[in-house]
Order: structure tokens, then C-alpha cells, then sequence
């Protein structure tokens, strides 16, 4: 099996840090425990040419870093040499059937020859330059009709399905249904991604999802948010084999997906956070919609907008639902096992610590044996990641544009 984080963001991106160069997202990736994780922003020539300069091929359809740009590191117990994949975010923006749409898209390719010879297509369209994640004023079906002209072995994902004011089913510029946007061509669509906001069995309410592989990425604007969310494959390491998995539901090759709590993604419940109002679908529905501190509307958020096309009940569970499990990254743990912020310099030095001397952030997370938690980072923490295994944390629930906040200990609890 492998894991692989497809939607990343580089430094050519609008708010992000400057550490997302193909180094430190390598190192990070080790330090993570990824096996692919995407290139991100293929479309900005800059960041093409530092791909092309940086990066060799490694096989069918994948790259590897070079060995003079790697970057030294101790994780314990792994020699892993992530591989990347060809990636990019395009942001959509136009007028269909009355009304403005917004939806962002992800790309995948076998190769930065196709990274080019798509981007040279879409340059005549909209500015490639200013920002990695491109606007276009470009209907999404046509975006796919280029990139699949250009490149039939293109993967062409809706990305982070739910989020309000950018996606395919968004409560603001979206759709009901997603042979409204991409008609003709929505057989060419395999795959959809779920976004931090929400997980599998939000999803699995909606029976007009069951023909697509729910998949989750972190959508990273900084190294250390990698793997957030991702995804497991128990197939051959390759561009091909990633590209039957996604299409062929039936078989076990997507294993399944490693998530976000959804409730701690910035768009779970309804809210005005100017007004620091957050709220549950139902208040949202009995205030119509209005903020009572400053008369706004309320932002409708994720789980407002599923319960609204949802045909199922919720704890529907398809025949064909593929595993998932609910983390938190390692950082958060720690920090709620201690008296710290997440951002300290002790929960750095004690992330650190743990996996140049256990492994892998996800291992530590997913497999590693609570024992030698204990041994290397101390009781609290190691019991920590027991309560997150077993699904024992409180969340405050993120809403409009604000993430939620994770609770695993009370203060008494925590080791100082």
C-alpha cells in the first residue's frame, strides 16, 4: 500500500509559504510518511521550470527529486523517497444557465511535457503568470474538454466539493447536480474530492455521488499541512495504476482515505465569524438566514449544504463505501497533550523528538505501538494519540472561514 496527498499548493500561490519549494515539500513528505504527493500549480511557468530543474523521471508517469537537492532529515525506521505527480488547481469563474459560477478544479498528468502543452493552450485564455491556482474565466466543461484534447490520460478531479464560495456543489456559485456543469463530458469525471469540511459518510448521503471515487488531499499551503487528508492505494506505485484505481470503484486498488475530522474544516457549520456567530443548520434555518448581531447573511456551510441535497439518511453506509479514518495532524495532538500552542517551540522540538525516534507522522498516528509512545514522548501524549484512534475528541466547529478547534485533554489533564 502506499499513501499519496495530491492537491498541494506552491510558493506561487496566493497565501502560501515560502517553504512550498520541491525540497521542503520532499522532506516534509518524508517526514509525513508520503509515497506521492502532487507537484501542485503545473500551470505557472516559473514554477514549471523549477520542476523541470529539480525533478527526474522516475518511472511511468512520476518524478523523484534530486539527490543534490534532497534535503538530510531523521525519520526513524524509513528511507522514503516520495515521488511526485504532476498537479494543478484551476480556479473557474463564469456565467452558466443565469447565473456566476465559481468552482475549482484539480489536474493530474503523466507528465510536464503535458504540463505544457496545456498550459501553453489555456495562456491564450486567462493569466497563468500572477498566481499559481490560475482564474479563467472558463466553464468548467470546456476546462475539461481542452485538458482531455490535450492529454487523454488526463485525471480531472472537482476539488473540495463543498466548500461554499469555490466548488462544484457550493451553496453560493456551485450546482445541484453535476451534469449541470459538466454535461456531456461528466462520464470523463471518475473521481471527486471531498474537501477538510467534510468526510465519507456526509458523502455517502447522497446517492448521486456512488458512481465516483470520493477522494481526499490536503490542499496544503504550507509543508507542514501535508497529508492532512490523503489517500490509500494498495496498487503499483505508477501514474497508470493511480489512474485505474481512481476509475475502477469495484476493486480494492483505492483503498480508501485518511481525513480531517470534518468538524474541524473552516466551513463545517453556519456562521458569521465577524460577528463570532456560529451555528448548527437548523438555527441558521429558523433566523432565515440572518446574522443577529449585525443583520448579514449568515455563511451557509458545509454541512447545511449536504443535508439539503442529501436523499439518504444519515449512518448510510453504500455497498461499495471504501475504508477512511479521522486524524488529526501531530502537532495538534501534541499540543492538546500539553500546555502549549500548536506553533511552540517545545511542540516542535517534541515533533521532532518522535519521529526521528518512532517514524513517520502517520505511523505514529495509525500503527505505531502506544507503548513506545510512552517511552518516547511521555505518558500524556501517547494517550493522547489513544483517545484520537478511538475517535475520543471534542471539536469546536469550524464555520465561515475559521477552523475548528480541537480539544483532546482538559487542562488537568495535560503534562506541563
Amino acid at each position: 500500500m502506499f499513501i499519496a496527498d495530491f492537491h498541494i499548493h506552491s510558493k506561487y500561490s496566493r497565501a502560501t509559504s515560502r517553504e512550498c519549494v520541491p525540497e521542503m515539500l520532499e522532506m516534509w513528505a518524508r517526514r509525513k510518511g508520503i509515497d506521492v504527493i502532487g507537484t501542485g500549480d503545473f500551470t505557472h511557468p516559473a514554477w514549471r521550470e523549477e520542476l523541470k530543474e529539480k525533478l527526474v523521471p522516475s518511472g511511468e508517469g512520476l518524478y523523484v527529486l534530486k539527490s543534490d537537492s534532497r534535503i538530510e532529515d531523521k525519520v526513524a525506521g524509513a528511507d522514503l523517497k516520495p515521488q511526485f505527480i504532476v498537479s494543478g488547481e484551476i480556479s473557474s469563474i463564469y456565467k452558466k444557465n443565469g447565473r456566476v459560477r465559481k468552482v475549482h478544479n484539480l489536474i493530474l498528468l503523466p507528465g510536464l511535457e503535458h504540463a505544457e502543452s496545456i498550459s501553453r493552450k489555456l495562456e491564450a485564455i486567462g493569466n497563468l503568470h500572477s498566481d499559481g491556482r490560475p482564474i479563467l474565466g472558463l466553464d468548467s466543461r470546456d476546462l475539461l474538454e481542452i485538458v482531455l484534447d490535450m492529454c487523454p490520460e488526463a485525471i480531472f478531479i472537482p476539488a473540495h466539493i463543498w466548500t461554499p464560495h469555490f466548488s462544484l456543489y457550493g451553496t453560493y456559485s456551485g450546482f445541484d447536480d453535476i451534469k449541470e456543469c459538466f454535461e456531456d463530458l461528466t462520464g470523463c469525471i471518475y473521481a471527486l474530492e471531498t474537501g477538510l469540511s467534510s468526510d465519507p459518510p456526509m458523502n455517502w448521503r447522497l446517492s448521486a455521488l456512488d458512481e465516483f471515487t470520493l477522494i481526499s488531499n490536503s490542499d496544503a499551503h504550507s509543508p507542514i499541512n501535508l497529508a492532512r487528508e490523503a489517500n490509500i492505494f494498495d496498487t503499483g506505485l505508477s501514474y497508470p495504476c493511480i489512474l485505474q484505481a481512481l476509475k475502477k470503484r469495484s476493486t480494492k486498488e483505492f483503498y480508501g482515505t485518511i481525513e480531517f475530522f470534518p468538524e474541524e474544516g473552516k466551513y463545517y457549520y453556519d456562521g458569521h465569524r465577524a460577528c463570532k456567530v456560529c451555528w448548527k443548520p437548523s438555527d441558521t434555518k429558523a433566523a432565515a438566514g440572518i446574522c443577529p448581531v449585525c443583520g448579514g447573511r449568515i455563511t451557509v456551510g458545509v454541512l447545511h449544504r449536504v443535508e439539503a441535497l442529501a436523499d439518504r439518511e444519515e449512518g448510510f453506509i453504500p455497498p461499495e463505501a471504501k475504508h477512511f479514518e479521522s486524524l488529526i495532524p501531530l502537532h495538534e495532538v501534541i499540543a492538546s497533550s500539553m500546555s502549549f500552542t500548536a506553533a511552540s517551540g517545545k511542540v516542535k522540538e517534541k515533533y521532532n523528538n518522535l519521529i526521528g525516534s518512532l517514524g513517520p507522522e502517520l505511523f505514529i498516528l495509525r500503527k505505531a505501538p502506544l507503548s513506545d509512545i510512552e517511552l518516547a514522548a511521555g505518558p500524556c501524549i501517547a494517550e493522547g494519540i489513544r483517545r484520537l484512534r478511538c475517535g475520543k475528541v471534542e471539536i469546536q466547529p469550524g464555520f465561515d472561514g475559521e477552523y475548528g478547534k480541537v480539544k483532546i485533554m482538559d487542562k488537568k489533564e495535560q503534562q506541563p
